[in-house]
């Protein structure tokens, strides 16, 4: 059993809903990255996305997309995410860490190789945007061999058998994306969430995380009653960039908005 399988059953134990902060690997700077995850795992995190840079993140909108262009600008690579991860386990050996990226790096590197370094480095999931299920076993099957679980996305338009056939490969939660659009999208209905959410939890038993367009606490609350984990990412990153300039108070603004979510989440449920 893994970090994010028993986070996801002490969660149930107590009666809470996860909380995924998302930033990218290497911005503003990676020096300030490891800082950073640790801030977010004090400010109520149970589970950390570390995006993976990528010169054409096509899911994301422009706050992840200038993010990436940052951190490839500093010389993140793959192999320095892994580096990244690998500091981070040095003091943290019991928070659940999600690779979230696209498929060319990780060709790049050689699936054999990248699955090596992952589970050398500590990584609990990986998310591959742009990696159909129909075409991940590849990828999967060796991951999962190897302890890591393959997390994929569903969307607003995701039939029932699509549903059955990503459920089938996946492991550890399923990502719900809650709107047609990019990263950073607005116009959240939290009523579509949760009719979506009811079909596919017919067909799966994997905990349901919800992103995209959650970028305040109310919202992070309301998606809390019918999901199983809130993921916000644009909102941190935009933040980030803000104060990119001064690390310490970037660390401290990205945490208190990340902690009034927590906050918001726990007092409903």
């Amino acid at each position: 059993m893994n970090r994010i399988t028993r986070c996801f059953q002490e969660l149930r134990r107590t009666g809470r809903k996860a909380l995924i902060p998302y930033i990218t690997a290497g911005d503003p700077h990676p020096d300030q990255t490891v800082p950073l995850l640790h801030a977010l795992v004090a400010a109520g995190a149970d589970i950390v996305e570390l995006g993976v840079p990528f010169s054409d993140p096509m899911a994301d909108g422009p706050v992840i997309q200038k993010a990436c262009e940052r951190a490839l600008k500093q010389g993140m690579t793959l192999r320095g995410v892994l580096n990244l991860v690998r500091q981070f386990r040095q003091t943290d050996a019991e928070t659940p860490l999600v690779l979230m990226g696209y498929l060319n790096p990780i060709e790049s590197m050689g699936y054999a190789a990248f699955v090596a370094g992952a589970g050398e480095a500590g990584v609990d999931g990986v998310l591959t945007v742009d990696l159909p299920p129909e075409e991940a076993a590849e990828l999967a099957e060796p991951l999962i061999d190897a302890g890591i679980d393959p997390i994929f996305l569903l969307a607003p338009t995701s039939t029932a058998e699509r549903v059955r056939q990503t459920a089938d490969l996946a492991r550890g939660y399923l990502y719900y994306v809650s709107l047609k659009g990019v990263t950073g999208s607005a116009a959240l209905n939290v009523a579509e969430v949760a009719e979506k959410l009811a079909m596919i939890r017919a067909h799966t038993d994997l905990p349901l995380g919800v992103g995209f367009g959650i970028k305040d606490p109310p919202t992070a609350a309301a998606i809390a009653e019918v999901a199983d984990a809130v993921v916000v990412g644009s909102a941190l990153v935009s933040k980030a960039a803000e104060l990119a300039d001064d690390p310490e108070r970037m660390r401290q603004e990205v945490a208190e908005l990340l902690a009034a979510m927590r906050l918001a989440m726990d007092s409903r449920s």
